[in-house]
């Protein structure tokens, strides 16, 4: 690691709180500054066993508050920025897609043009990496319904139950075709990073990622949302028939490949994330059924009459599938779990730590986090 500061933005997060303490950890001689708003989906307790490092700093900012930003870059002598600050509920982005183009697109450009601003052309051991999302690219046809063996051979792609939908996937070059407010805003955020490197030289790098699961997802998303319903026998509901299919990769395994590509990566490039690991949702949620039911003792499957079909989503996506293997063959990164075990770990974490679970869902959390901040 040559960085010697680093700015995370939205490190409180899902996937941020992942990599900060994948960075911490790591590179003990480089200053990490986890940069949060804290939102709702922003939680400091995600890292509470990192947050007395010497090389953590936490710093609470909206990455729309460009003086502000700026100001942070200049005084710390930031010379990397890992941007993952996002709003990211596509059922969010449809009643108040104002707010997701206020900070997917002009929370990017404020930290664009702060970095501009603080590197001043000097782009010499810079580095700007935008974390973006499958969903940019539209959605593919699924043309197998029942499933077809890949044609890869990652070890997350290995085993009878990992499956691929059609023969389409999601590459580096494809056209964008966002459907929905959160895609169309993540769309316009990846084309203004992009601008910036090709219009000033700024070291940009972008990367999509499939739909991602394991500890410390808020549960307004599927897989946390369900394990919890499911340990208190609520009702799960299913949008549509189930159908819809998605590519899981495990947090760890995405924040290790944003170290890699952080550190690795080619300059201006792209480069897809994937687990090469398509379900349809309906198939994920009856694991998950089988694995918390197993897991608490219950018979398994007992809890499958939970499961509530409600009307589909405004423009649902009907297949995301990433093809991972630029990635691959440039970097040599892969997968490391396959969904089983990767799904096993997810499920045992979050039902033994159903303190973490009741103080997300309750919003003690965010109260707690408003006091301690206010005024400041």
């Amino acid at each position: 690691m040559t960085h010697k500061t680093i700015i995370i933005t939205g490190g409180a997060g899902f996937i941020g709180s992942h990599v900060v303490r994948l960075f911490v950890n790591k590179y003990p001689d480089t200053k990490i500054i986890n940069l949060d708003k804290l939102t709702y989906a922003g939680n400091l307790a995600n890292l509470k066993d990192i947050e007395n490092k010497p090389n953590y700093k936490f710093v609470k900012m909206d990455i729309c508050d460009f003086e502000g930003v700026l100001k942070l870059m200049q005084d710390e002598k930031v010379d990397g920025i890992i941007h993952l600050a996002a709003e990211s509920h596509v059922d969010r982005s449809i009643k108040d897609p104002f707010t997701f183009a206020q900070t997917n697109v002009m929370g990017t450009l404020s930290l664009l043009q702060a970095a501009k601003a603080a590197w001043n052309g000097e782009w010499e051991g810079k580095r700007f990496y935008h974390i973006s999302t499958d969903e940019v690219y539209g959605a593919l046809e699924m043309t197998h319904p029942e499933g077809i063996k890949p044609p890869f051979t990652t070890k997350a792609s290995s085993g009878e139950h990992h499956l691929a939908y059609g023969e389409k996937f999601f590459t580096e070059d494809l056209k964008y075709q966002p459907h929905s407010p959160y895609s169309a805003a993540k769309a316009s955020s990846d084309q203004f990073v992009r601008a910036f490197h090709d219009t000033f030289g700024m070291p940009t790098i972008v990367t999509n990622c499939s739909n991602n699961y394991g500890p410390y997802q808020f549960p307004e998303k599927l897989i946390p949302l369900f394990i919890n319903n499911i340990r208190h026998r609520k009702p799960l509901p299913v949008y549509g028939k189930g159908e819809n299919v998605r590519d899981w990769l495990y947090v760890e395994d995405h924040a290790r490949a944003i170290d890699l590509i952080f550190n690795e990566g080619k300059v201006g490039d792209t480069y897809n994330i994937g687990g090469f690991n398509e379900w349809k949702n309906i198939d994920i949620i009856k694991v998950l059924i089988n694995t918390v039911d197993r897991l608490l003792g219950r018979p398994e499957g007992a809890d499958m009459d939970l499961i509530t079909y409600v009307t589909d989503r405004a423009g649902h996506d009907l297949r995301y599938a990433i093809d991972s293997s630029k990635l691959q063959k440039e970097l040599g990164w892969e997968p490391s779990l396959q969904f089983e075990e990767g799904i096993e770990k997810t499920v045992r974490w979050y039902l033994d730590n159903q303190d973490w679970m009741d103080n997300v869902t309750s919003g003690d959390y965010q109260k707690y986090y408003d006091d301690m901040y206010k005024g400041r």
